[in-house]
């Protein structure tokens, strides 16, 4: 960095959650590496406290204000409150345009020179998403200028976040067969579960679960799905018969399925790693199932008039690790094919794994040569400084 001076830059992030981990989850990840990898101080506003909690449990739910690795973490109740100039930060950014508190932005306005100001965008493959990178919008009151930083998938857009050690450590990882065996029996899988199809399965309410476990469970390969608790309640507890707290296991036929804790966003990693196949949702375990070189499935989080659906076909259309059969199987997943034959697309699918398996370590050094996020962003503000 040229112009910021980083032992002494400070940052405000806002984060609203909507769809309950992949907001905070990204915000999480990020305000980490601005603090970790670039020394930045950060303070993290955020409004659900609550499911901040599951993928960092060092939180305490009822305290306003706390600091955990060094990140100033405020509850963010509403959109009142009073600011002075001195409580503003060298660079602001609200995820997904959440609207951060007027008085907030009335302070920025009076600092001299005003902050960096940033709405970082979703994650999106469509094509219209290089045309508004780093686009200006200004304050139709003051004088500021907001900028859009997208994520994304080409040299264009802002790439996909990512620590500069996460290479080396899923290689350190999988480097020891022990390594992967050791953190699932942590999470009480047996050495049995261990050697079937490992399945993580992380999804929104409406996924088709109970299809695919009735396809599993009559098929010819045995096959072991970690759900995290919560995770296709019903149609988990439906198979099991009994609570779907963490601990919760039962084999029938060839699927066995166990309900595990949500983990720490430093042992999800672990459990992408460790699975053959990850079921992700929403942005965050969806940047990180790409990051862990394994085939994958996207439940897409839903929008209006099934907009979603475009923005799945366009990153299926850009995603090189992929088959006919995996885009196929991607499609009804989310409801966007009519009547599916889960037998006839899971058979297909299986069948792509193997390929599929090589085919995402060809992706992932794509998206490392667009560099990480982070850094684009900091370049981004350092020349607009």
């Amino acid at each position: 960095m040229n112009h910021l001076n980083s032992s002494t830059t400070s940052l405000a992030l806002f984060c609203k959650v909507v769809d309950n981990f992949g907001d905070i989850g990204i915000c999480w990840r990020l305000a980490r590496q601005l603090e970790q990898e670039h020394h930045i101080a950060v303070t993290l506003w955020v409004d659900d406290l609550v499911s901040f909690k599951k993928i960092c449990p060092e939180l305490e739910i009822e305290t306003e204000q706390q600091s955990i690795h060094n990140i100033h973490i405020r509850h963010w109740r509403d959109q009142d409150g009073r600011f002075e100039v001195s409580d503003i930060a060298d660079i602001v950014i609200e995820f997904f345009g959440c609207d951060i508190p007027p008085a907030y932005i009335a302070s920025m306005a009076l600092c001299q020179p005003p902050p960096a100001w940033i709405n970082l965008e979703g994650l999106s493959a469509e094509e219209w998403v290089e045309g508004c990178h780093t686009l200006p919008s200004s304050h139709p009151q003051y004088s500021l200028t907001k900028y859009f930083f997208f994520p994304g998938f080409t040299p264009k857009t802002g790439g996909l976040l990512h620590e500069k050690n996460l290479t080396q450590e899923q290689h350190e990882f999988n480097q020891v067969a022990q390594n992967r065996k050791a953190f699932l029996a942590n999470l009480g899988v047996s050495a049995e579960e261990s050697d079937a199809l490992n399945i993580s399965l992380f999804c929104y309410p409406h996924a088709p679960v109970e299809q695919l476990f009735q396809v599993w469970e009559n098929g010819t390969e045995a096959v072991s799905c970690l759900v995290p608790t919560g995770v296709a309640k019903e149609t988990v507890e439906k198979f099991l018969q009994q609570d779907a707290k963490p601990g919760a296991h039962v084999k029938r036929g060839n699927l066995s399925v166990r309900v595990i804790p949500f983990v720490p966003q430093q042992d999800y990693d672990k459990l992408l790693w460790s699975c053959d196949l990850n079921f992700v949702r929403g942005e965050d375990s969806f940047v990180r199932a790409q990051w862990a070189q394994k085939p994958f499935i996207w439940h897409i989080y839903p929008q209006d008039e099934n907009l979603h659906h475009k923005k799945l076909r366009a990153f299926l259309g850009r995603h090189t690790a992929s088959s006919t059969a995996s885009q196929a199987f991607s499609l009804a997943w989310n409801d966007a094919s009519t009547t599916p034959d889960w037998q006839s697309l899971w058979t297909d699918f299986r069948r792509n794994l193997p390929e599929i398996q090589i085919q995402s370590a060809l992706w992932q050094q794509q998206m490392h040569d667009i560099g990480d996020m982070t850094s684009n962003l900091l370049s981004f503000i350092n020349a607009k400084r």
